[in-house]
């Protein structure tokens, strides 16, 4: 029986992918404002610490022993660790690593962690090549852009379908920092571009166990590998991102163009990413910042009866885990997260330890939350009531969770958090060493002064 195989297509949609490496090869160096240099060096920072961080962690483990089974030369850092490897496979640790604690930046438009495949591909090669600082802030700056670009036109629709959009459209982003970085012209930028159009990465199926991680690891790899075939003469479609049966028509129905085109080179996406506070699923942060704003005001979990929580349908479609069994579930148990802040005031790492977890009072406190589904609250807001003991109720709204655009984290507190994670992996002098060659890296003549820094 003869297939159906008529599409709903856009035949005429513009020249994406040539549009994208025109941008990507041309653009000139340090081409934006100085707001938008500062939030690159922001990101670069917030990402060294959460890969230094979890760089010691089971996950960032396996990944390094699998790769190490290839035997790769040692062209690149693995941060917070002694080994180096090969480029792709440096890309591959480092992104698993930035993302194990789920403590990374997020573009919150579209729920990317940008930096996750851009910084771990751009430094992977930067490193090797030996690039100045201003080459590896540039790469950062126009990677992020068309990762969160294309993001932007093809969510929510795209994400929706199932796909982790920081992996699918990572891809891209990591390709178009590494054929920055490898100064290709804008035929081999386009086929980088067209090549990783092949690889998009991730199914939120995955959230909560190991494999979510890889996704933004895997796509650095892949579009590094990407930049480098095009360096060497592969080819693909030069439409591939945009043509009817290219990438975005693909995975997704819904395809904003003017998305991507509409002030390009004037608008850059880096300038809307924001840091976690909590090292979880951004949509809990509303419920963890509510609940330590209770605790703020004299609530104490022995005074809780229970927890009424009033949040988005997308806040339980994600975080829904009544019962996490493990850290990697209960960064995506918003029951998991009211208990963090109502017990502790807050929820980093530490707060998503096994044992912390599965400990009596907060299995018991995660049970007295009842959460309900209100879409006329925002997916970045929540209302919360704590109903006590003796019949008080104490109420609180957040419309806007610490470290969002509206109350972004600090360079205090995000040098805290830095501290926080990277500390105890690489000691506390050369943790400030560290945090010194993220802010000053624009102006370092070699990026391996820095990646030296984050070996323990």
């Amino acid at each position: 029986m003869a297939r159906n195989t008529q599409v709903s297509a856009d035949h005429n949609a513009p020249p994406i992918t040539q549009t994208l490496a025109q941008f990507v090869a041309h653009h000139p160096s340090r081409g934006w404002s100085d707001s938008v240099d500062h939030e690159a060096h922001r990101t670069l920072m917030n990402w060294v610490g959460c890969a230094v961080g979890a760089a010691t962690h089971e996950t960032a483990a396996a990944a390094l022993g699998a790769v190490q089974a290839l035997q790769p030369a040692a062209q690149a850092t693995v941060l917070g660790r002694r080994e180096r490897v090969d480029m792709a496979s440096a890309a591959l640790v480092n992104g698993i690593s930035s993302h194990t604690f789920d403590f990374d930046d997020t573009h919150l438009k579209t729920i990317i962690h940008p930096a996750g495949p851009v910084a771990s591909a751009a430094l992977a090669v930067a490193e090797h090549l030996g690039a100045s600082g201003r080459e590896l802030i540039d790469a950062l700056v126009l990677g992020i852009d068309v990762s969160c670009r294309v993001g932007n036109a093809m969510y929510p629709d795209h994400y929706d379908r199932g796909w982790h959009i920081t992996g699918s459209t990572g891809t891209l982003g990591a390709a178009a920092a590494c054929a920055r970085l490898l100064k290709l012209d804008v035929q081999r930028t386009a086929m980088a571009l067209g090549v990783a159009a092949s690889q998009p990465i991730g199914m939120r199926e995955q959230f909560g166990t190991m494999t979510k991680p890889f996704h933004p690891g895997g796509a650095a790899r892949a579009g590094l590998m990407s930049a480098l075939m095009a360096q060497h003469g592969y080819t693909a479609s030069p439409k591939a991102l945009e043509a009817p049966r290219g990438m975005m028509q693909t995975i997704s129905t819904k395809n904003d163009w003017t998305e991507i085109t509409h002030e390009l080179g004037q608008r850059f996406e880096i300038s809307f990413n924001t840091y976690k506070p909590f090292a979880c699923g951004i949509v809990i942060h509303p419920a963890i910042d509510a609940c330590a704003q209770l605790r703020e005001q004299g609530v104490r979990p022995e005074q809780v009866e229970r927890i009424e929580l009033k949040v988005h349908s997308l806040v339980l479609e994600l975080t829904g885990k009544k019962e996490p069994a493990d850290g990697l579930q209960a960064k995506f148990s918003v029951y998991h997260g009211c208990a963090c802040g109502l017990i502790f005031g807050r929820a980093a790492e530490a707060e998503f330890d096994d044992a912390v977890v599965n400990r009596p009072d907060m299995v018991a406190l995660r049970r007295k939350v009842v959460a309900t589904v209100d879409n006329s609250i925002s997916e970045a807001s929540v209302d919360v009531t704590a109903v006590l003991t003796d019949g008080r109720r104490v109420h609180v709204v957040v419309e806007h969770a610490i470290g969002s655009l509206q109350r972004p984290m600090t360079t205090a507190q995000l040098e805290a958090k830095f501290s926080g994670m990277a500390d105890t992996v690489i000691g506390v002098e050369r943790c400030r060493a560290l945090m010194a060659a993220c802010w000053g890296v624009g102006a370092a003549a070699d990026v391996r002064a820095l990646t030296e820094l984050a070996r323990p």
